[in-house]
């Protein structure tokens, strides 16, 4: 019995000390195992500014000298680029136009604050017994058939914004311009955002052919799309055209021949030697960057703003241009 007691006891003794040694151990290790990492902070998502530094030279796209046009002014050139998958019959015709002088010479008859700056033959309209005729159009056509919109097709590209839209099934990218889709019709259309270009015309739909066209200066009309022919944007020189003095008449033409302002010439970059052109590329916007450059629109985390929207509408996202070969700054 005795042995058994001395024996139940020393097993006893045995557990409490490796239990001890145990706990000792634990305690040791605790001391001196590192603290937790802190949690990481959340990565930061980059600002318009930063994600076109990051671009690289495959990101961006030269311009067609075929479809580039020089706008020139007495304070400077505005440089336009036309869609012939868009409105491949009126980019056709102003072409044409340009190549054969037509505006050169002629002026600015409108600008509209906050709507419309346009320009064309001031003597358009005269009638026959008129001592000014109205200028010829050479090969070029008067009118032509409107091209409001043109149908879905695999040569034109699209990049679709997420964000809904008022005047629109879908709207985002196409090329080097802001467009917007009907699915259920097969109708693509290029949009009135700043620095649009399009064909005057008047009740008729078919009576605009190029002769006549207007700069978008002010809050995107988007309730002229698909009403009028939309042919391309101004990539450079708006601030030449927005600064236009506004006219004095309804609509804000210019009442007085010498409130116009001149044309001294237009002309396809193609038709100029190289030295004489303006060399710019655009972003391209079927690329990665392109849909980082939109989702740091939709959610602005510039320093200054404090609270993102999450959304963005089409004309609020710029499609970058720069001189060819421009590093990124």
């Amino acid at each position: 019995m005795i042995k058994f007691v001395v024996a139940a006891r020393a097993r006893a003794l045995a557990e409490f000390a490796a239990g001890l040694v145990a706990t000792i151990v634990l305690y040791a290790t605790a001391q001196v195992a590192p603290a937790a990492a802190p949690p990481a902070a959340a990565v930061k998502p980059p600002t318009m500014t930063e994600v076109l530094a990051a671009s690289k030279p495959s990101d961006w796209h030269a311009l067609d000298p075929a479809n580039t046009l020089y706008l020139e002014l007495a304070g400077g050139r505005v440089v336009i680029e036309l869609s012939d998958l868009f409105t491949p019959k009126h980019a056709a015709n102003i072409k044409t136009l340009a190549h054969e002088k037509y505006f050169d010479g002629l002026a600015f008859l409108r600008s509209q604050d906050n709507y419309v700056v346009q320009w064309g033959d001031p003597h358009a309209d005269a009638r026959a017994e008129d001592a000014d005729k109205p200028r010829p159009v050479g090969s070029a056509q008067r009118t032509l058939k409107a091209e409001f919109t043109t149908p879905i097709r695999k040569e034109l590209p699209f990049t679709r914004l997420p964000d809904v839209d008022g005047y629109a099934p879908q709207v985002g990218f196409s090329g080097d311009f802001w467009s917007a889709r009907d699915p259920k019709k097969n109708e693509a259309w290029l949009t009135h955002c700043y620095g649009a270009v399009g064909v005057g015309r008047d009740l008729d739909s078919d009576s605009g052919g190029g002769t006549e066209l207007y700069v978008v200066i002010g809050n995107a009309p988007r309730h002229l799309d698909r009403n009028i022919t939309v042919v391309g944007r101004v990539l450079q020189g708006m601030e030449l055209l927005s600064v236009l003095p506004r006219g004095t008449g309804p609509l804000g033409f210019y009442e007085k021949a010498e409130q116009r302002v001149p044309i001294k010439s237009i002309r396809l970059a193609s038709d100029l030697p190289a030295a004489e052109r303006t060399n710019l590329e655009v972003l391209r916007t079927d690329t990665p960057t392109f849909t980082a450059l939109v989702e740091s629109r939709r959610n602005r985390r510039d320093e200054w703003f404090k609270v993102p929207s999450g959304y963005v509408e089409l004309c609020n996202v710029p499609i970058p241009v720069r001189a060819a070969g421009a590093a990124p700054k």
